[in-house]
């Protein structure tokens, strides 16, 4: 019995572990966030950039906009933000660009870029390809739409869903800041807990198992 129990326990500690895996390569893709955004209406986007190179920082990241008719950088240390227009005067693409003596978001980190925009358009969702450049002069573009089938591409365009114009307040950046502020450190915590289960199961099999063993051999 103990045997058969020690075996289901490193089992549920092994998918966990890969669930874990899982769960951390989706997050190692640049992704956008814009809780409560709504077509025709005003909204905070918050896109986040982690690094997946071991020995090479991220140092530059360019996003592209739907000819947008206001674009706002929030200001952030370390890093200079750029917008481009077109000749109608519409923003269609921003770029933040770590200043000297910054080295970026290095190897096992992410940075959060926000940016509040608007009115966006009608459509019920929008994407926003990325161009993530590394201190080492790699491009990595972040521009494929998402398939049919739903299977994630290698490098999908970050992308936000839209509610239905009226859904939210027309100049709502504030609420939706706040909303995109809770909603990470919610998924932060997410991520600890189903780490800490993770590890705890996995070691806990781990430990009956030997035990199990030792007992099989003094026999």
């Amino acid at each position: 019995m103990p045997t058969a129990v020690s075996r289901t326990l490193l089992a549920t500690g092994a998918a966990a572990g890969f669930a874990l895996l899982a769960t951390g390569t989706a997050a190692a893709h640049v992704t956008a966030d814009a809780p409560g955004a709504a077509q025709g209406g005003y909204a905070v986007v918050t896109f986040r950039v982690p690094t997946e190179s071991a020995t090479a920082s991220t140092t530059k990241l360019t996003v592209a906009l739907p000819q947008l008719s206001s674009a706002r950088t929030e200001p952030l240390p370390g890093w200079t933000a750029r917008t481009e227009k077109n000749d109608k005067n519409q923003f269609t693409s921003v770029t933040w660009t770590a200043d000297p003596g910054n080295p970026g978001i290095t190897a096992e980190q992410f940075q959060r870029f926000t940016l509040a925009v608007g009115p966006l358009p009608k459509q019920d969702k929008i994407s926003f390809p990325a161009t993530q450049t590394y201190s080492d002069g790699k491009v990595v573009n972040w521009n494929e739409p998402m398939p049919a089938d739903g299977a994630e591409p290698e490098h999908p365009a970050p992308s936000v869903s839209l509610g239905a114009a009226g859904s939210h307040d027309e100049h709502g950046g504030t609420a939706a800041a706040d909303s995109d502020s809770g909603t990470g450190s919610e998924s932060d915590d997410t991520a600890r807990w189903l780490g800490g289960i993770g590890l705890a199961l996995g070691a806990l099999g781990a430990a009956l198992g030997l035990g199990s063993l030792i007992r099989s051999r003094r026999a």
